[in-house]
């Protein structure tokens, strides 16, 4: 069964750095070699691994995200959050990252990120490490 990390958002789109969570599952889990897989069930919020030392990446990102997918477009879905949707889509719903010596193995300035795409809410992320 994989962990589950609760991530709370705070604004309809945002980028929350879940570095810290997710390594705390590798050391939880005991596995010295092997990946992690970063899993999102949700269809309006996704991750990512982007520079986390300056906050102006994510905030470009989600200025990009919402010109080239608007809030307000000719959708057809009735729910009122299309761009959610696709948003969703183009930054995809996990990722894995190599583990090694129990820890996870990511550049210098990369962290995890949850992608919230119709918030504010109470998410789930999932959490699976396999040892290699």
């Amino acid at each position: 069964m994989p962990a589950t990390i609760s991530v709370k958002t705070g604004s309809r789109i945002d980028m929350i750095d879940i570095t810290s969570q997710v390594s705390a599952q590798v050391s939880k889990s005991g596995v010295t070699d092997g990946i992690c897989v970063v899993y999102v069930p949700h269809t309006t919020g996704g991750v990512t691994i982007n520079e986390g030392a300056d906050p102006a990446v994510c905030a470009d990102i989600i200025r990009k995200l919402n010109e080239l997918v608007p809030p307000n477009d000719r959708y057809r879905h009735m729910e009122g959050n299309s761009d959610s949707h696709i948003k969703t889509s183009i930054i995809g719903s996990s990722v894995t990252v190599i583990v090694e010596n129990s820890r996870l193995v990511l550049g210098t300035w990369q962290k995890v990120f949850f992608c919230e795409f119709d918030g504010p809410r109470s998410r789930k992320v999932y959490v699976k490490i396999l040892k290699g």
